[in-house]
């Protein structure tokens, strides 16, 4: 399911021979980075969005569980040690799966701050992946907690370091409203297929917490986020409960 574990063999930078327009050509297994018709990140501000009272709210069961911290160079990825609850789409049942954080430039063909990337997957092993975009603001609770692990790890790489009990309910949502559309992860393989919910309010982060992420991975890339992909014949649509017009 999960996204290649080894991120020295490929790079953000476009004009790398290991480049996002080149990580098919790297593997065979990644060939669908290339060749795919479902790859994400996409325009989320695209015309062909349809809005929609119909899709359902996000059906979130998260509790607490033993986490542990990675530091793997393009992002922090946090893990969670047995279960962490669920989701629930279309009546499918998803567990919530490993973490990532990024230092952001552009996703989704927006400017932010901050991607957080909630994976989960069935039993039949489908994925579906939430999306919470930050800008600079009022500190994050939960990276607050977080910070001192983000420091501890800035002169380590692929070390797992425990931080203790992580309550996944922590990550707020803050509005009803989302995107959903069907991609891909955005790094290689690329596996497509995936359900993607990117959470239509932007959370904040302070600059500090910011920067303590970014120092932390050394990531000085001007790019470290994947380029927009085609949208091509995929639907896009926008929830919106009909109960609630302005969150």
């Amino acid at each position: 399911m999960s996204a290649v574990q080894d991120e020295h063999e490929f790079t953000y930078d476009v004009n790398s021979p290991n480049g996002p327009h080149h990580w098919g050509e790297i593997h065979p297994e990644w060939s669908m980075c290339n060749q795919g018709d479902l790859q994400s990140p996409i325009d989320l501000t695209h015309k062909r969005v349809q809005t929609t009272s119909h899709l359902g709210r996000l059906d979130r069961d998260y509790k607490p569980a033993n986490s542990t911290l990675v530091n793997r160079g393009h992002d922090m990825m946090l893990r969670w040690i047995g279960g962490a609850g669920h989701i629930h789409i279309n009546g499918t049942e998803y567990q919530l799966k490993p973490t990532s954080l990024a230092h952001s430039n552009r996703t989704h063909h927006q400017r932010f701050n901050l991607e957080l990337h909630l994976v989960h997957q069935s039993t039949d092993g489908k994925i579906a992946v939430v999306g919470i975009m930050y800008k600079i603001g009022r500190p994050d609770s939960l990276l607050s907690l977080m910070e001192p692990y983000f420091k501890a790890l800035a002169s380590t790489k692929d070390v797992e370091k425990s931080v203790g009990m992580i309550d996944p309910r922590e990550i707020k949502v803050g509005s009803r409203k989302y995107y959903r559309y069907i991609g891909s992860l955005t790094t290689p393989p690329c596996t497509q297929n995936v359900t993607w919910t990117i959470v239509n309010k932007v959370r904040t982060v302070s600059r500090k917490q910011l920067y303590a992420i970014r120092d932390a991975v050394h990531d000085e890339a001007e790019a470290n986020a994947r380029p927009v992909q085609a949208l091509n014949n995929r639907w896009l649509k926008l929830y919106r409960p009909d109960d609630q017009q302005n969150n």
